[in-house]
């Protein structure tokens, strides 16, 4: 009987023993199972984690490179500021302005001598093959003191006046006084719009006439003097100077726009659109924008909007 027991005792330890290696591998391998997955898991989701920034960084790419722009002296202030501002948003373009003069400007765009060229005037008809885009108008309003009758001058008669043919008001309908001439300085940009607007360029500037530096200058000589006669940028008409009707037509920024005022101009940019680089066309997508146009103001022009 005790040798039975004795079996039997070492028959259920095996038993005991045979189960709990059983459950020992079971879980070794439900824990390999599950590391499995856990592992399939991480290498579907690396892939789907480094796709992205990938495509990022392609749709980022930076503008780099050189822009040459020549022509009009007259949009220099205006240009330079939308330039300094332009490039420092994008510090790897550089571009270059050389004040030419808008014919030479629009000459160097239709050769490929520039990447644009800079105009104040519109493109004539022999001038080809460009894309043009308007980035502000420049219009000159002519002063007289408010107590002056004349209301109306003609392109002719402004012209006589300044190369000196026509001296007295009275000649253009006002009182029997002598025209006081007022002008800009010979650098200013506004005196080389007025003189290449009006024919003056061609004929010269009267040698009795007061010479003044600035706008502001020339309003205040004017409202100063009943007998004066100055011109001024659009910004720079108040109550204290009159402006007078031009042909008949208002000096009006809507005037301006429209070209019906005939002492008036756009400042174009010019550019061959099968040769323009990226960066130029930035440039040219950036100077109609707000930030841009306020540099328009800022120099008395008049903004496209």
């Amino acid at each position: 009987m005790k040798k039975f027991f004795n079996m039997k005792k070492i028959i259920g330890f095996m038993l005991v023993a045979t189960m709990m290696f059983g459950l020992s591998a079971c879980g070794t391998k439900k824990a390999k199972v599950d590391e499995k997955v856990t592992d399939t898991r991480e290498q579907t989701q690396t892939p789907e984690a480094t796709q992205t920034p990938a495509e990022t960084n392609t749709d980022a790419a930076a503008l780099a490179g050189t822009v040459s722009i020549t022509g009009s002296t007259s949009v220099e202030k205006i240009l330079m500021d939308m330039i300094s501002d332009f490039t420092a948003y994008n510090p790897d373009v550089t571009i270059n302005y050389t004040g030419t003069g808008s014919s030479a400007g629009i000459a160097d765009a239709m050769n490929g001598s520039n990447d644009i060229g800079a105009s104040s005037r519109n493109l004539k008809s022999e001038e080809t093959g460009l894309e043009q885009v308007e980035f502000a108008y420049d219009g000159i309003a002519v002063v007289l003191h408010p107590s002056n009758k004349v209301a109306d001058l003609t392109m002719d008669q402004i012209l006589k006046i300044y190369s000196g043919e026509i001296t007295n008001w009275s000649e253009v309908g006002g009182k029997d006084a002598k025209i006081i001439v007022v002008s800009r300085e010979s650098a200013s940009g506004t005196r080389g719009a007025f003189e290449e607007l009006t024919g003056l360029k061609d004929v010269g500037l009267v040698e009795s006439a007061t010479v003044v530096e600035g706008n502001g200058n020339v309003q205040a000589t004017v409202a100063g003097n009943e007998n004066a006669i100055g011109y001024v940028s659009f910004s720079f008409i108040n109550d204290t100077v009159k402006a007078v009707t031009v042909d008949g037509v208002k000096a009006t920024p809507e005037n301006a726009k429209a070209g019906t005022y005939v002492l008036s101009r756009p400042f174009l940019l010019v550019y061959n659109k099968d040769t323009v680089t990226p960066e130029a066309k930035a440039f040219l997508d950036y100077v109609v924008t707000e930030d841009a146009q306020t540099f328009v103001e800022d120099h008395g022009g008049i903004r496209i909007d």
